[in-house]
């Protein structure tokens, strides 16, 4: 299948998932097709290609990506549809299953939390966040749910918050998003969500090593211990430094996924002893 202006590869797909300027994914498969494979392209939410013009309007401004089973007759009508009501949309080449065939990650379905009646999912964890709780959130906002909603709040309070407004705990003790023995809650969403790509498990043991002080385990620590801690100092509001937060994330999982072997020195054309 040749790509055309209103398609997208899986390759090109896949290096645009965990970035900033991501499309929105919009699985319509049927009922059928995703209880034989209950799991989601990074990211994605899925929708009903019968409703799609009640939907529709929620997507203004954004790119879409539309998924099915083998991008045929439902991605096509619905991003038809979907460039009808002025959204920029594309099927995903080969659908679902080209995606699995291609051996590119996905997420299972029981381990997302359930969404509120907005469609996003919502966690709770301690006030003052430093590293976890920033890489964690910066996770899920770029390969689970991009709309999700993050709470802090006092310590003592995470656990009767997530039962009284229905929020999913996260970095606290005694629930399932948390430490367990040597790893870190980031360790276990990567691992627990499917997400265990090179680059975020090259990530994943930076986050470790600067989270539980044992910068040995890899050169990059230090730096983002000092960059955490250093945004902690900066922002009084934690949602504020959780977004300047997301874009110290973004860089390196850049750097993870396309710049390890890069290095820089000053002035270039200077031969060194």
């Amino acid at each position: 299948m040749s790509t055309s202006y209103t398609s997208i590869s899986s390759e090109k797909l896949s290096r645009l998932i965990g970035t900033s300027n991501a499309p929105a994914l919009i699985d319509v498969r049927t009922d059928e097709d995703f209880a034989a494979h209950p799991r989601l392209i990074p990211g994605a939410s899925r929708h009903s290609h019968l409703d799609v013009q009640s939907w529709a309007p929620s997507l203004a401004g954004h790119s879409v990506v539309v998924i099915c089973e083998r991008g045929q007759k439902l991605s096509e009508g619905t991003a038809a549809w979907l460039r009808y009501a002025g959204v920029a949309a594309e099927i995903l080449e080969g659908g679902h299953a080209g995606w699995v065939q291609a051996e590119h990650p996905t997420v299972p379905i029981t381990k997302i939390p359930k969404r509120d009646e907005h469609g996003r999912t919502v966690w709770v964890t301690r006030a003052r966040p430093k590293i976890d709780r920033i890489a964690c959130p910066w996770l899920i906002r770029r390969f689970v749910d991009p709309a999700a909603v993050f709470l802090f709040v006092a310590s003592s309070e995470v656990a009767a918050v997530a039962e009284r407004f229905e929020a999913t705990p996260f970095d606290i003790e005694n629930v399932f998003w948390s430490h367990r023995g040597g790893l870190c809650t980031f360790d276990i969403m990567v691992k627990e969500f499917g997400l265990t790509t090179p680059a975020l498990e090259r990530l994943a043991t930076i986050v470790r090593a600067a989270d539980t002080a044992r910068l040995e385990l890899c050169p990059e620590a230090p730096g983002l211990l000092a960059a955490s801690l250093g945004l902690s100092r900066m922002f009084d509001d934690d949602l504020a430094q959780l977004n300047a937060g997301l874009l110290l994330y973004d860089a390196f999982y850049r750097w993870c996924r396309d710049a390890t072997k890069e290095t820089h020195n000053w002035p270039t054309n200077k031969v060194m002893p």
